[in-house]
């Protein structure tokens, strides 16, 4: 049977709500924020948006058969003309955004309030950590919901998330808390990007257990300034101390060797703090004694509840740090160390994270998502200790995005890899030639020549072509900066695309394999 919920109910808790046409009564069937997926009898929330106003778009909404809707004061240019003919209740409120949150909450039940939640923020790490900490929570015998910029799990099932963002909007992100709840999950691993928490899309999430990864430069087309990209990543850690009491210590998760640790700690004066690292000598939960080669990582894990070895089939020190991440989450909710170091080695990964791609050549292929400086040079660095002999990095770097990611992957590919390949991802609306010669030029301004250490293909597939051409036994190959994703963006149009399919395609064309 179908919800129904009273417009009065589910404008009860949100703030400055004010119903200024229709009935509190109204009945509510469905909510939605997208008139072209409105069906009749839902409540329809105007958001103004970055490239389109949501308040635009009420004439569709009410054609397509809202019940209700809520709109922003501050847009009542907009609604006031357009409703005031219209027979259905109106609700206006100072921020639509926030409002969304609050009905999608109330109308999904309060999902978050019924599960242990466990979010992760951080720059870099937060999928892998994600799917690291869902593993060791499971093999501990609890049921655990992922929703991460990869996939979304909801019991056993696995379906991949299609919202092109990390945190979708908060109408699916309860949605999927509900789902998760429904289906009998008792931990929810929710990723928590900095977006996400500024633009109210992980209201309502009521997190047990915060995870702080690491903090690097990033996303300040957005954010401005690194205080404000730090501020933005606290707000998680503020949480826990409003979070619904769930019979269960709130805990705050932090990377003892990140210099912005100290200030996310801050942000919360309820909470336990337990730490993790390699360097920093106090950290709760460390790893010495670390090892990394082709096949993966070891190390010594050292815990409260004891020390024991680690093989981890994931390459790079950045892993090490992920998985001691979510190895101090697990032992938090007392899954037995034991089981933490069993689930580590058994660990499966993450699709499009540092994938392999094997048909049986000669040489090896990964396909990761590192798609701005610092994750290229991570897993440079991670790949250069695993190649025997050349590294070749295909990649490009996204359009509508901060340039200085151009200039900063160039310069780590023209520092770590010995060949790369320059090649189209995900323009946008810019010209792709232009992005493509700003990496260009960080490579010649490294000392690295076009034709001899690099070339230029924008076709991406011819671009995969000519890398496993010149690739030889011992080689490695690394296609960067989509990973899992099956789209390739030009302007507007989102045209199907997957580098592990198309890796095998060509390396199939080429008679490489065995």
């Amino acid at each position: 049977m179908a919800k129904v919920a009273k417009l009065a109910d589910l404008s009860q808790d949100v703030v400055s709500a004010r119903l200024v046409q229709g009935a509190g009564d109204t009945a509510v069937e469905s909510i939605a924020y997208d008139s072209r997926r409105l069906e009749p009898g839902a409540l329809f929330v105007a958001v103004p948006g970055f490239q389109t106003n949501g308040h635009a778009f009420i004439p569709q909404a009410i054609e397509r058969g809202a019940a209700a809707m809520f709109v922003q004061e501050s847009e009542r240019g907009h609604w006031a003309p357009v409703v005031a003919a219209w027979s259905g209740a109106v609700v206006s409120v100072e921020d639509t955004r926030r409002a969304l949150a609050d009905v999608s909450a109330a109308f999904a039940g309060y999902p978050a309030r019924a599960l242990r939640v466990v979010a992760v923020t951080g720059t870099k790490g937060k999928s892998t950590t994600a799917y690291l900490v869902t593993a060791l929570l499971e093999a501990g015998g609890h049921a655990a919901g992922l929703l991460s910029s990869v996939e979304f799990k909801i019991g056993r099932e696995y379906t991949m998330n299609s919202s092109q963002v990390t945190t979708p909007e908060s109408l699916e992100v309860q949605s999927l808390l509900a789902e998760m709840r429904d289906a009998g999950a008792q931990y929810a691993v929710v990723e928590a990007t900095s977006h996400a928490l500024v633009l109210h899309r992980v209201d309502h999430l009521e997190p047990d257990v915060a995870v702080f990864t690491n903090l690097h430069p990033d996303h300040l087309d957005f954010h401005r300034t690194i205080e404000e990209y730090r501020e933005a990543k606290g707000r998680l850690f503020e949480m826990l101390d409003a979070a619904a009491d769930k019979r269960v210590a709130k805990t705050a998760v932090l990377n003892a060797d990140d210099p912005a640790s100290e200030a996310v700690r801050s942000r919360t004066r309820k909470a336990r703090a337990l730490t993790y690292g390699v360097a920093s000598p106090d950290a709760d939960v460390r790893a010495t004694e670390v090892e990394l080669s082709a096949n993966g990582s070891r190390f010594r894990l050292l815990t409260p509840a004891g020390a024991a070895r680690v093989d981890l089939p994931l390459l790079g020190l950045f892993s090490v740090y992920n998985a001691l991440a979510a190895a101090t989450v697990a032992l938090s909710q007392e899954v037995p160390l034991a089981t933490v170091v069993e689930a580590l080695a058994s660990f499966g990964g993450v699709p499009g994270r540092l994938e392999r791609i094997d048909v049986g050549q000669p040489f090896g292929v990964v396909v990761d998502f590192a798609h701005e400086a610092k994750s290229l040079r991570s897993v440079l660095q991670a790949l250069r200790e695993a190649a025997s002999g050349r590294l070749i990095v295909v990649f490009g770097c996204g359009g509508d995005r901060d340039p200085a990611r151009r200039t900063g992957m160039g310069a780590a590919a023209a520092e770590l890899a010995d060949y790369a390949v320059v090649c189209n991802d995900n323009p946008r609306t810019e010209d792709p030639q232009i992005i493509i010669e700003a990496i260009a030029q960080a490579m010649r301004d490294a000392g690295r020549e076009e034709g001899r250490d690099f070339a230029r293909i924008p076709d991406r597939r011819e671009a995969m072509r000519q890398a496993f051409r010149l690739a030889r036994a011992g080689d490695l190959v690394l296609i960067a900066g989509k990973g899992h994703e099956p789209y390739l963006i030009f302007g507007s149009e989102y045209l199907p695309w997957d580098d592990r399919k198309v890796a095998r395609e060509e390396l199939r064309a080429l008679g490489v394999g065995a």
